[in-house]
């Protein structure tokens, strides 16, 4: 059995925090409204106080971390210059999109509590009203509500006539947390029911704009809670309301009237800064959207592939990296995003762009891509750039051994790694610490290999020319797309020095890989090493190499650990 704490450790660490603060937040907060300064207004509303704002000191903290893991500047920062924290802590950042759909889940869980509890809450306000007049509910709900610190029951006598009980939901409104409360949790509704894989692979502009909803969700958000309705009493010391709940009040008493004031509003100091920093980031992609951007050459590759090489001023990457894309002439608020296929050595950046849909079908007809001839570039439509990106492909370059999976498209942020690699490996000036690269990709049928194959093509005859064949061991899989003629042809040449596939030296391979026997080889041939495994292509394989990262994975001296990277953007 491998050592699981290699890859799952960190992550878990993170996750463990993350609840600890979330039940610690939510018991510390349920337990504060236990104290004499809310007996009178839990009188009213019952234990639906506590578990009302409980859940809403955890929804603050949750908002402000969904907010802060989409910064994509700031975790790219983060992730690239932080020292104060192990790699395998800061690579975690990389998932911080799967993070930012755990956190809404969390949200949405608090809202749910916060919601139905506030239900009760409103609806003992409502009983106050409504019930005998010698009940304590109902002499508190009668104290006037002038001078402001007098009254503790936050809603007027409901509209007894109202049908269906809806006297509650017009109580709602009446009040500010109501309204926006229900315009809240709408939002919230709306943005998670259109974030799901379907929609937002299938209908990707519905995604987009609905989730733009956010903006609603938090301006309201700030101004839920700055009416105070939910009150504590500020004379305790004079009235004891254990003492004086069953006593006359008044100034000739021997317990005067109880006093209150209204909690004061919590949420702008957990959003305040993360705001500050969102619209930072917002900023920045509003000024890179201005940078002018060229067209240098467009390519059209078989299998609906497209090149697109650019030139940007002040253009700085680092292999593997990402940018997102918008089109005016398409969209003037879609941004899309891409894996860069350049090397940081290159004077110009380009990326590989599958038109699978509307938007790359529009911008490869806006490029002119059906057309034969030349198309200089003032002919090319204007786009904009944000980023680049950091993304887990930039970390190889920090292991002895890199091993890189990739499946079908997702061999595109590799394109990048092997030129770059091969450009430091052949520079004397860099000392590169990365010394054996294990390439394997696994593709559905032969169409698939045509442009990435002229990449492997130009390293295979470079490294062969300078004698320096062992630093990269490519392997390339064919799961299907033959049939029973090119098997034949396959097997009649299988005596070429050339496959006949792909024309490399190294032979495709029918089927897909056998895993339990690659991972053993690689960790005996490197013993007591870190070994970096970064994978692009779909889950039900990354499910797979991450498992057997961790079945090989061991913490003894001489024994190979096996970290764990997937692109995520």
């Amino acid at each position: 059995m491998g050592d699981w704490i290699v890859n799952e450790g960190p992550k878990w660490l993170i996750l463990l925090i993350w609840y600890v603060i979330n039940i610690s937040l939510w018991i510390g907060i349920f337990f504060k409204y236990d104290g004499l300064q809310y007996y009178y207004t839990k009188t009213l509303t019952g234990e639906g106080l506590g578990v009302a704002r409980a859940s809403a000191a955890c929804l603050n903290f949750n908002c402000m971390l969904v907010l802060l893991s989409v910064c994509r500047n700031l975790i790219s920062y983060m992730r690239g210059s932080c020292t104060c924290c192990r790699r395998s802590i800061r690579r975690q950042l990389d998932k911080n999109i799967t993070f930012h759909k755990a956190v809404a889940y969390m949200i949405c869980l608090h809202t749910a509590l916060h919601v139905g509890a506030h239900c009760f809450n409103f609806q003992g306000f409502m009983d106050g009203h409504t019930s005998d007049e010698d009940t304590l509910a109902a002499r508190l709900s009668d104290l006037p509500r002038e001078p402001d610190y007098a009254w503790v029951n936050p809603i007027e006598p409901p509209n007894e006539d109202a049908p269906f009980g809806l006297g509650l939901v017009e109580v709602c409104f009446t009040v500010i947390a109501g309204w926006t409360g229900i315009l809240i949790t709408i939002a919230l509704i709306v943005m998670v029911t259109s974030s799901t894989e379907t929609i937002r692979r299938s209908y990707f502009e519905v995604f987009w704009f609905t989730h733009h909803l956010f903006i609603v969700f938090f301006a309201f958000l700030l101004v839920h809670g700055i009416e105070g309705i939910v009150r504590y009493q500020t004379n305790v010391d004079e009235h004891n309301p254990i003492e004086c709940q069953d006593q006359e009040w008044g100034p000739d008493h021997e317990c005067p009237y109880p006093e209150f004031a209204g909690t004061s509003p919590t949420t702008w100091i957990w959003l305040l800064i993360p705001i500050l920093m969102y619209l930072i980031e917002r900023g920045i992609r509003l000024v890179r959207s201005f940078q002018a951007v060229t067209i240098t050459k467009v390519v059209k590759h078989p299998s609906k592939v497209i090149e697109l090489v650019m030139k940007k001023h002040e253009f700085a990457m680092q292999p593997g990296q990402y940018v997102f894309i918008k089109c005016p002439k398409i969209s003037r608020l879609e941004w899309h995003p891409f894996t860069l296929t350049s090397a940081p050595e290159e004077d110009t950046f380009s990326v590989h762009v599958r038109l699978v849909g509307d938007w790359t079908d529009g911008l490869a007809k806006a490029c002119r891509v059906d057309e034969d001839e030349f198309q200089a570039s003032s002919k090319m439509p204007s786009l904009a750039v944000d980023g680049p990106f950091g993304t887990s492909s930039t970390d190889i370059f920090n292991y002895h051994v890199g091993v890189c999976v990739a499946a079908g498209i997702g061999a595109t942020p590799f394109a990048s790694v092997l030129k770059s690699m091969w450009y430091k490996y052949n520079n004397p000036d860099i000392e590169l610490k990365l010394q054996k690269v294990y390439f394997y990709w696994i593709c559905p049928d032969t169409n698939a290999f045509e442009w990435f194959a002229d990449l492997l093509q130009h390293l295979e005859a470079q490294m062969m020319e300078q004698g320096k064949g062992s630093f990269l061991d490519y392997n390339i899989y064919l799961t299907r797309g033959w049939d029973v003629n090119q098997a034949r042809n396959i097997y009649l040449h299988e005596g070429d020095e050339a496959d006949i596939v792909t024309g490399l030296r190294q032979k495709t391979h029918y089927g897909r890989p056998q895993w339990d026997q690659i991972f053993p080889g690689i960790a005996e041939a490197h013993p007591g090493i870190n070994i970096g495994v970064f994978f692009c292509g779909p889950k039900s394989l990354s499910s797979v190499l991450h498992k057997k990262c961790n079945q090989y994975s061991t913490i003894k001296q001489d024994g190979s650990r096996f970290h764990y990277n997937k692109e995520n953007f």
